[in-house]
């Protein structure tokens, strides 16, 4: 890629060369779970979705378990997922009534005497596993995943309110994480929803890296303007804030103000294809004032703030596109996008994950 993103944003800004047509900050991780859908949508019809740009039908066998096939039935390539599950848990194609198992093996041809059970007949099948409220599926079929997905901190048992809402966004991977975890840009695009005073403050920013995930602390941060901070913190006060990204697709924002006050917003991305990535933003707070009362307020602000970010990826995307590929110019400000996109191209390519890099320290000013 043509671009200063493979850096780390350190010393002065300059502008990369022209880049090269059609590079653009694209990875495709295969040896990876990534989430489907939530659990309360994968019922006993067959449900398509795509993840990664490979096309899924995603069904519950005959134990109750999810399950999720290639949507191409091996024999006319008709989507699997026009056709039904029978009463024994099986997927029936909807054209000719071949039935597939979850684990993409052909349990019935009909009309054929022995009934068609054949290996030959088989489809693509992806591991599948539901946590968390979520349906998760390794986005390589026909292996046994040497990982776990991604763990939800364990919030729901401890008095937290948790909102799960999703969104869809017109942007690479790459360009939706980077914008989850940037700070500047909320002073701007969210202005009076979080952040937005114009006030400059001096923060200090410690980043860390290890082989999976970069982390980025802020010490020092006053309790940001607008309807939300007011909301989460009425009396103001310092903040303790991490911005993390961790390998796939996991895009992590933590504040802490005192001992109750406390909100994680956890968004796990699926990628559909190289520009559409799916957004599963999971909010957690717990709070001085009961959850049930603060919920009917903070939900439709943070679909808000969700909503412009997906409109803003969209028009960043179209001015890729438009000019043949990306031209990026990075300060010190840009935190943790060089860092996602350095870690994205190395499990891209295989290379081994380093036990860990150097922590970076660094004084940095943001608006309010």
């Amino acid at each position: 890629m043509r671009s200063d993103q493979d850096g780390t944003g350190t010393g002065p800004a300059r502008l990369a060369p022209p880049p090269t047509k059609g590079h653009v900050s694209v990875a495709r991780l295969g040896r990876h779970w990534y989430v489907a859908c939530r659990t309360g949508e994968l019922g006993r019809r067959p449900l398509a979705r795509v993840v990664l740009g490979i096309p899924l039908v995603l069904f519950r066998d005959r134990e109750g378990r999810a399950a999720a096939l290639l949507d191409r039935c091996p024999h006319r390539n008709v989507p699997l997922s026009l056709g039904r599950v029978d009463a024994g848990g099986t997927l029936e194609c909807g054209y000719h009534g071949w039935r597939f198992d979850g684990a993409g093996r052909c349990q019935l041809v009909p009309g054929l005497r022995d009934g068609g059970v054949s290996a030959d007949r088989a489809v693509a099948a992806h591991p599948t596993r539901e946590q968390d409220g979520l349906v998760w599926v390794y986005a390589t079929p026909d292996v046994v995943p040497e990982t776990l997905p991604f763990a939800l901190p364990p919030h729901a048992a401890g008095g937290y309110t948790t909102v799960t809402r999703v969104v869809d966004v017109e942007a690479s991977l790459h360009a939706t994480i980077e914008n989850a975890l940037d700070v500047p840009h909320t002073a701007f695009l969210h202005r009076g929803l979080f952040r937005g005073s114009g006030t400059p403050h001096e923060i200090r920013a410690v980043v860390r890296r290890s082989g999976d995930r970069v982390e980025a602390e802020y010490i020092g941060e006053p309790r940001p303007e607008g309807v939300i901070g007011r909301l989460l913190s009425p009396s103001g006060g310092v903040v303790e804030h991490w911005d993390r990204f961790v390998l796939p697709s996991i895009a992590q924002v933590e504040y802490r103000l005192g001992t109750e006050n406390h909100l994680v917003v956890t968004s796990i991305c699926t990628p559909l294809d190289d520009f559409r990535t799916r957004q599963f933003a999971v909010v957690s707070f717990r709070l001085r004032v009961p959850g049930l009362l603060v919920r009917p307020l903070l939900e439709p602000l943070t679909m808000r703030i969700l909503r412009q970010d997906a409109a803003i990826l969209r028009r960043q995307a179209e001015s890729i596109r438009r000019f043949g590929g990306e031209q990026y110019m990075s300060t010190e400000l840009d935190l943790l996008g060089p860092h996602v996109w350095r870690l994205l191209r190395e499990a891209e390519e295989g290379r081994p994950p380093k036990a860990a890099d150097a922590v970076v320290e660094r004084e940095i000013r943001f608006l309010a």
